[in-house]
């Protein structure tokens, strides 16, 4: 049995009240919160599908989006992290990135500043970058670049096309290329997201 909050080493470890927002009681191990966090994400999917007219370039959506996704297993979900991370932004600074972040994304969108996968790509990057939640940043981000990026025209992307959640080269190729591109080469990231 593994212990329920062990983390990847490049993951962001949660605080005990970040932890006591866990709401299902059945969930004992880290495979039993993956479970219910797979099932949630499914719903959100579910919902952001259902909802795919709505302007999604809003931090409104963004926040919903990740509530959605995460709010059957987390007290906290869709609401910005207050607390200090091994990765992201002051917390202070959260809401204000965030939307400067949506204005970016509508600017190049609507003026066709990027190609559409780089567009999503660029989305995905900064939302990592800002890690406005406790957790799911990173599957959250992937979302909200998949559902960019149909809107834009293109198929979703296929993120390695396995789970990222595990420990791995596959894993490692995936934080390299977000490294890669906070040193402004989104190259890697743009490659890793097709293939």
């Amino acid at each position: 049995m593994t212990d329920l909050f062990t983390e990847p080493d490049d993951a962001t470890p949660l605080t005990p009240d970040e932890r006591a927002g866990l709401k299902q009681a059945w969930i004992a191990t880290r495979a039993d919160l993956n479970i219910a966090e797979q099932d949630n994400i499914d719903a959100g999917a579910a919902w952001a599908f259902r909802n795919r007219r709505r302007d999604m370039l809003t931090v409104d959506f963004a926040l919903r989006l990740h509530r959605e996704m995460f709010g059957n297993v987390w007290e906290w979900a869709g609401t910005y992290r207050r607390t200090e991370k091994n990765i992201g932004i002051a917390p202070n600074r959260i809401g204000i990135e965030t939307a400067q972040l949506i204005d970016d994304v509508r600017y190049w969108s609507d003026h066709a500043t990027f190609e559409p996968d780089e567009t999503a790509v660029r989305l995905h990057h900064r939302l990592v970058w800002v890690h406005p939640f406790p957790n799911g940043n990173g599957r959250h981000a992937r979302m909200m670049a998949d559902l960019l990026v149909q809107r834009l025209g293109n198929q979703p992307f296929s993120w390695g096309g396995q789970n990222l959640q595990d420990i791995g080269t596959l894993r490692q190729t995936y934080v390299e290329a977000l490294r890669r591109a906070d040193q402004h080469d989104i190259g890697p990231l743009l490659e890793f997201a097709r293939s």
